[in-house]
């Protein structure tokens, strides 16, 4: 069985309007929580490439510290990307890389978190049985809305 394609281009109305109403903080808390929960289709892959999860530890640290430093941030999110790209077929680890590469550019706008979640909802999507592709990927949006109501609701 073919599986259905899943479109980047998804409009999930009630979670962009979430996503607009959260601080960037939170966001980014968010975004490494989602970017978190697939990375391991990329370190399993790819063990001895560092980059995508140096984009994580470098929004940690934004969050941490409150340096910024865009070239810093720059520089992760287009090294995850490269690592994604260097995948090649569309994968869950290419969506994995693709999700750290957004999160950290949370740093810079608040709204890149959206990033990190649809890419693991597509990470999600990728690597499910065909049959159950679609509702594997809308458990992980559930997931992906309820925590961010639950991050939004304990960091006031």
């Amino acid at each position: 069985m073919r599986k259905p394609n899943f479109s980047i281009a998804r409009k999930d109305e009630a979670m962009l309007e979430l996503v607009k109403k959260t601080d960037q903080k939170t966001l980014a808390f968010w975004a490494i929580d989602c970017a978190e929960r697939v990375m391991p289709f990329f370190e399993d892959q790819y063990p001895q490439d560092p980059r995508p999860r140096k984009a994580i530890e470098i929004l940690k640290k934004w969050i941490d510290t409150g340096e910024f430093k865009m070239a810093v941030i720059r520089k992760a999110s287009l090294d995850s990307h490269a690592a994604a790209r260097e995948v090649g077929e569309d994968s869950p680890a290419r969506s994995a890389a693709r999700a750290a590469g957004q999160a950290v550019a949370t740093a810079h706008v608040a709204r890149h978190a959206y990033g990190p979640a649809i890419y693991a909802q597509q990470a999600i999507f990728r690597s499910s049985d065909p049959a159950n592709a679609e509702i594997a990927a809308i458990k992980e949006r559930n997931w992906q809305f309820q925590h961010l109501m639950n991050l939004k609701r304990h960091r006031k």
